[in-house]
């Protein structure tokens, strides 16, 4: 069972979380934990369904529990429900914490869905009620936008009426009970009473600093931490670059580089996927080009990023001469190590390069639900007589796999791309390349 704390000092009749996707659930269900009354909600029949039945496919955990089990132990517990119904959830909340966020598209930001969901909370929003956006927003959002939507539709004044506040949202998925508990918050309100009240709403889960500053400076800031780590990467990506043409090995480079106390290069990947770094620079861009700013380097990073598949493909390309025909054995579609999350996944672009260059994908993958006609379910079907085997992310069974039996597998003058670097040549056969970043 999940150690429950039930605190006498929750003062709010319920919470309502909206959006129950990789950030909303754990943080539903760890305001459950803590004994709160909380309704999550969202727009997709079927996942209120399945979440409802105790189905979840994230990977989260916390204290040795899935969070299977946790929800299940909550939906047991009565203190956690999912709906789609705001009227309902309303008689029964005073507090709404809102996690949809703003999908980028072809560099411009779709407002539709955290649109639609203020607009849902705004019909039925009450006196006295709180609403916090923990979400990653285009900075001015909260104050310029969310909160005349609500005032426009509730006919309630943001800071008279009810409380308004935005907190960044700073989780890593695989680790996001741990660190709603323990990651530092930063907090701005409308004003100095929604920040009061935010805080203690926000405090029944973390128990690490809140700093509170205005809401637009927050809100640039949630940007600007993401984006220092896109430039990180775009950085050791030319780093690996030259490494490769200067024939050293690059982990051992950046290990090395890292021994100086100031220094902390991060592990260049296959590309950088996820919700929140790929779109970070398009969060700040549309507010830099209003005020007349030049993000020049930020962009510079980001195109480096985005280059990062179809380089890998070339080199792959290189060693074997022509991709086209040939069957390429991708292990790992999701979009960063041990996680279910194929969005603005690097695996999933260079996927789709080789299909395009006339290769044949057989791709494994067993965290990522997501059907695709080129995943397969078994991993050896992938590999037998692939003319490559590129390793992109990790799952679990990744690390107990006897990966001298599954080169063995492969096609004569097979060629591996490892991106995680855990093939040593002495697993290779005679005619094998292995290609790392």
């Amino acid at each position: 069972m999940v150690k429950e704390t039930e605190h006498s000092d929750i003062n709010t009749k319920g919470i309502a979380v909206i959006g129950l996707g990789f950030i909303g659930l754990p943080l539903a269900l760890s305001y459950s934990m803590r004994g709160a009354n909380v309704i999550g909600i969202d727009v997709i029949p079927e996942l209120i369904d399945e979440i409802n039945q105790g189905i979840s496919h994230h990977l989260e955990q916390y204290n040795n529990l899935t969070i299977r089990d946790i929800l299940k132990e909550q939906l047991t517990a009565k203190r956690f429900i999912a709906t789609s119904n705001y009227y309902e959830a309303s008689q029964q909340v005073d507090t709404y914490i809102v996690t949809v966020g703003i999908p980028i598209k072809d560099g411009v930001p779709n407002y539709t869905y955290i649109d639609s969901a203020c607009n849902s909370i705004a019909k039925v929003l009450k006196e006295g009620d709180t609403v916090i956006i923990r979400s990653t927003v285009i900075p001015g959002t909260t104050e310029g936008r969310i909160a005349p939507l609500l005032q426009m539709k509730s006919g309630l004044i943001p800071g008279q009426d009810f409380y308004l506040a935005y907190a960044s949202e700073r989780i890593a998925e695989g680790r996001a009970f741990v660190e709603f508990e323990s990651m530092p918050i930063a907090l701005g309100g409308i004003n100095e009473e929604s920040a009061k009240r935010a805080k203690e709403i926000l405090t029944i889960v973390t128990k690490a600093e809140v700093t509170i500053s205005s809401i637009k400076t927050v809100e640039t800031a949630k940007v600007i931490e993401n984006i220092q780590r896109d430039v990180n990467i775009a950085m050791v990506q030319e780093f690996a670059r030259f490494a490769q043409a200067f024939d050293i090995d690059t982990q051992e480079l950046i290990k090395v580089a890292n021994t100086h106390t100031r220094v902390n290069l991060l592990t260049p990947g296959p590309g950088v996927g996820g919700y929140c770094l790929p779109n970070a620079f398009y969060y700040l861009e549309p507010r830099a080009e209003s005020l007349g700013v030049s993000l020049d380097l930020l962009r510079t990073a980001r195109n480096i990023n985005d280059g990062v598949p179809s380089a890998i493909v070339d080199r792959l390309e290189q060693a074997l001469g022509t991709i086209h025909g040939k069957k390429i054995a991708v292990l790992g579609l999701a979009m960063k190590d041990y996680s279910n999350d194929d969005r603005i996944s690097p695996p999933i672009d260079i996927v789709n390069i080789l299909l395009s260059k006339g290769a044949k994908v057989f791709a494994y993958d067993p965290a990522v639900i997501t059907t695709y006609d080129f995943k397969y379910p078994s991993l050896y079907d992938c590999v037998q007589d692939a003319d490559a085997l590129m390793l992109l992310t990790m799952q679990e069974e990744f690390r107990y796999l006897d990966w001298a039996e599954v080169i063995s597998k492969l096609a004569e003058q097979a060629a591996i791309f490892d991106a995680k670097n855990i093939i040593s040549l002495e697993m290779l056969t005679d005619g094998i390349k292995l290609l790392r970043i």
